[in-house]
């Protein structure tokens, strides 16, 4: 009916639009002949509204016949009266009539404010709306259900995919743009669409966001159907886009079809019942994209925002991307003269000293574990002839990638990835069971012709490094090899101060290999995910063709999320190198395990720089200590300093401008070096410096050499906070021993010296000979030292 379909604000909208394109076209028909381009192009927008908004007009009446449809089925299922019965999760069964109990009927059976809390459900594992009634053909006689809230991730994605229907809706009928698609991303969602040469700016955002908000208020409720792939086609012949989709589904598809307000979009769902469960969102960005993800095909423009439940997680979110912004390392690697980017060389990071420090640091960390594990460091060609890429796949599958060149007549490539070279050394002679594991690791530079405009800082390049290794093992050495990566995984991972998930991504349909096999590595890495303690996921059928892997996902100190680690079985590339190694028996080939931590040496170092704000711990940090002189006078033994400090391998500066010894101790914290050494006439004939860090905590006067070891102690254990705060506590419990043992005096002292040297016993053991005095400090000598502390 006309009147429903004109309720709220896009009755007003459709009204404005239809004035609009008169009011224009009005205009224009008095120009006559010499009318200019610009005004044609406006005379034809105007037109395609007019059309659009008529083409809208009969969508929602072919969709309220479908739905006409959908609501006798569910009368005549209520009518019917066919039991079955609904499983919870905490094992209650709940009597329910097929094809008319709804999810929603089932919480509010359980209570209010739970269904007013619920976000969407699965029904024996799939997704499913609130609204849609059970017990389908797909259904037994017993479904299991689970609801979900915001909290929980299907919670979040279905209310960002069912908030991104409202901006499709707004997108609609204020631009009239044809819809492409509009799904949720990590957090918030996006919509594509099609405009011709028009662009959205920055400067939209607030319309669209008032736009959207009335929307909401509206109280529009998501309505789904379900459609032949005919007559789909149908409601969508405006839309080329949505007919293209259509076109690629098989004729005798069945296609789910879903209304909020004006707004019909084919969408496998599920939803949100109503726009009344979106209390706060946001217009955040407007950028470009291509139709299919293809620059050859029809240019787009794609439209980011974001939704809560409540206004508070907006806030927070807001907070959130504040902070991102102050932190973005394309931002911090500029300020701090970190790294750079140039034209000349589009996607290759040019690393100035302080930055490589970084860099090295983190291979260098890197290394030392490798020694730890026992892996074999080997380096690579960069060039290869395309012979091997044809050998290892690459060639078929990823060439449009690749920067490849001729070289007298035949095709050479810039590598990848490493693990087709580290498959030719393996071949290179003859292998027997008893060298495996083989563990290759190869920080070998790579190459990937990634589009221009995909490139962005230091997470999307052209030229990087990894942490790459490749371990070729036994069947029955797997397990093991997998169990020894995570922890070396996660030993890297917790110095960083970076959490993370993990998920196990099993075997897809267009596997490859013997169904066995695939069950032996399955069961080996679920194994081996249970040992770590940890919580896992399960992604099933998400593996590679070639094998099962575990995808592992970082949190930054913002919980942002970074896929960088990774470790994937590879049963395909020894079969097409044809790997083998000789067994008692006969011979055999090698699994390969293709592993990263790091991921690449540059995107780590952009979560790092973020992660950190460029505070970063000493082991890491490319300015470690500013010597300050308080005078001209000092500037010699400044430099004294800086010279016993160098030999210690700490990165030390000495500022000898005319500033200020305050400005100059503020400059040195705000470059984050992480030590200041304030030097003066008394530290000079003392050989002591005065300690700050960059938090401006003062630390006193210490002797230079002394400072040395413990700042090298700081950097080879790879502490993330101060030794200098560690200092002071264990100087504090030192002091409230000691004052302990003087208030208490007799049995309470020689309690307070026991464990330092105080008692006989322990004294002895300490090192402090059989007298409390003398163990105590023999105790103390060793604290000054830092390692206690």
């Amino acid at each position: 009916p006309r009147a429903s379909r004109d309720k709220g604000w896009w009755g007003a909208a459709r009204a404005k639009m239809a004035e609009e394109a008169a009011t224009e076209m009005a205009a224009l028909s008095v120009e006559g002949e010499g009318e200019s381009k610009a005004a044609k192009a406006a005379a034809a927008r105007a037109a395609d509204r007019a059309a659009k908004a008529e083409w809208y007009a009969k969508r929602i009446a072919f969709f309220e016949g479908f739905k006409a449809r959908e609501d006798a089925k569910v009368q005549a299922a209520k009518d019917a009266e066919v039991p079955f019965t609904v499983v919870l999760p905490d094992g209650n069964e709940v009597a329910a009539v097929r094809g008319s109990t709804t999810p929603m009927d089932i919480a509010l059976g359980i209570s209010k404010g739970l269904a007013k809390k619920c976000v969407v459900a699965s029904a024996d594992g799939q997704p499913w709306d609130l609204k849609r009634p059970l017990g389908v053909a797909s259904h037994g006689d017993k479904v299991s259900l689970k609801l979900h809230t915001f909290d929980d991730a299907e919670g979040k994605e279905t209310f960002w995919h069912s908030t991104s229907h409202i901006l499709g809706e707004v997108l609609e009928a204020e631009y009239g743009v044809d819809l492409t698609i509009g799904p949720a991303i990590a957090e918030g969602f996006y919509y594509d669409c099609y405009m011709g040469d028009r662009v959205l700016t920055e400067a939209d955002h607030v319309p669209i966001k008032a736009t959207m908000e009335k929307a909401v208020k509206d109280k529009q409720e998501y309505q789904r159907i379900e459609v032949s792939r005919e007559e789909c086609l149908s409601m969508f012949q405006e839309n080329k886009f949505k007919v293209e989709i259509l076109n690629g589904l098989p004729e005798d598809a069945i296609i789910s079809v879903y209304r909020v307000g004006p707004m019909v979009d084919l969408c496998s769902g599920p939803h949100i019942p109503s726009t009344e469960m979106i209390k706060a969102l946001d217009v955040t960005q407007c950028s470009r994209a291509h139709w299919r993800a293809d620059v050859k095909r029809e240019p787009l423009m794609r439209v980011y925002a974001v939704a809560y439940p409540e206004a508070k997680l907006l806030r927070e979110y807001q907070h959130r991307i504040a902070e991102a912004k102050k932190r973005d390392h394309r931002v911090l690697g500029v300020k701090h003269n970190l790294f750079f980017f140039n034209g000349l060389s589009p996607g290759s990071c040019f690393w100035m000293p302080a930055g490589a420090r970084i860099y090295q640091a983190l291979v260098s960390f890197i290394r030392e574990k490798y020694w730890d594990y026992e892996y074999d460091e080997v380096i690579t060609p960069n060039i290869y002839n395309f012979d091997l890429w044809h050998t290892s796949g690459h060639a078929a599958h990823y060439r449009e990638n690749m920067f490849g060149f001729s070289v007298e007549n035949q095709d050479f490539g810039l590598k990848p990835m490493n693990c087709p070279g580290h498959c030719v050394m393996f071949r290179e002679r003859r292998r027997t069971y008893r060298e495996l594991p083989m563990r290759l690791a190869d920080f070998g530079v790579l190459h990937r012709n990634e589009f221009s405009g995909a490139l962005q800082g230091l997470t999307r390049v052209r030229r990087f490094q990894q942490d790459d290794a490749h371990i070729f093992c036994r069947p029955d050495q797997m397990e093991h090899e997998l169990t020894s990566f995570l922890k070396f995984l996660d030993e890297v991972y917790g110095v960083f101060g970076l959490d993370y998930e993990m998920a196990l991504s099993t075997r897809p349909d267009d596997f490859m290999g013997e169904i066995e096999l695939w069950d032996q590595a399955e069961s080996a890495l679920r194994t081996v995910l249970d040992a770590t303690g940890r919580e896992w996921y399960l992604n099933e059928g998400d593996g590679a063709f070639y094998g099962p892997k575990i995808d592992i996902t970082v949190f930054d100190a913002l919980k942002r999320k970074f896929q960088c680690a990774t470790v994937q079985l590879d049963f395909q590339l020894p079969q097409r190198f044809d790997l083998k190694y000789t067994t008692e028996d006969g011979t055999a080939r090698p699994i390969i395990i293709h592993r990263a931590i790091l991921g690449s040496v540059e995107r780590m170092s952009a979560i790092l720089v973020e992660h950190f704000a460029s505070k970063f711990p000493l082991w890491l940090s490319p300015r470690q200590v500013m010597v300050v002189p308080i005078s001209e006078k000092n500037a010699e033994y400044a430099k004294e300093v800086r010279a016993i400090l160098r030999r210690a391998k700490l990165f030390v500066d000495v500022d000898l401008s005319a500033n200020t010894m305050q400005k100059k101790v503020r400059e040195a914290q705000l470059s984050q070096y992480n030590y200041i050494l304030v030097v003066g006439k008394q530290e000079e004939v003392e050989g002591t410096v005065n300690v700050r860090t960059r938090d401006n905590k003062v630390h006193g006067m210490h002797k230079v050499r002394k400072l040395a070891e413990l700042l090298a102690f700081e950097r080879e254990q790879r502490l993330k906070g101060s030794i200098m705060d560690g200092l002071k506590v264990a100087d504090q419990a030192e002091s409230n021993k000691a004052a302990a043992a003087a208030a208490g005096g007799g049995d309470d002292a020689a309690k307070a010296g026991k464990g330092k040297g105080g008692g006989k016993k322990e004294g002895k053991q300490k090192g402090g000979g059989g007298k409390g005095g003398k163990g105590g400090k023999g105790g103390k000598e060793k604290k000054d030292g830092g390692k206690e502390t």
